[in-house]
């Protein structure tokens, strides 16, 4: 298996949250991804499958076979996400924060659309602010 084959989930996961790949190919033994994502967490899931890939955990250092340069067009907030049904603030910070109780947190960077935490709209887009 190449290097590119190896880690092409890692590209389709970016490419499915709104990466824009300028190049992704296999170079001196070494895979080269880079690409603009539109948030600092579209670059941790990415960089987060990378590890995954090679069973690393979240922590660890990319891999040495990895180069890569991964600009965020907006750092300003962590993400921008849409509600669905069956969201809750405390379900959202879970899902970014991994700790339900930081739901406050979301909902004090979104107080201009937001009135009460218990009451999200689905397609409301809240800001994700930076843990």
């Amino acid at each position: 298996m190449s290097l590119k084959d190896k880690y092409q989930s890692a590209l389709d996961l970016a490419k499915e949250n709104g990466a824009e790949m300028e190049n992704f190919h296999e170079e001196n033994d070494a895979i080269i991804f880079n690409g603009t994502v539109p948030s600092p967490y579209v670059r941790n899931l990415i960089w987060d499958k990378f590890k995954a890939i090679n069973s690393l955990a979240k922590d660890a250092d990319a891999p040495a076979e990895i180069h890569a340069n991964i600009t965020v067009k907006d750092d300003s907030v962590y993400h921008h996400h849409t509600v669905v049904a069956g969201d809750t603030l405390g379900e959202i910070a879970k899902h970014y924060f991994d700790d339900a109780k930081k739901y406050m947190a979301i909902f004090e960077a979104n107080k201009g659309i937001l009135k009460d935490p218990n009451m999200i709209v689905v397609g409301q887009v809240l800001a994700i602010p930076n843990p």
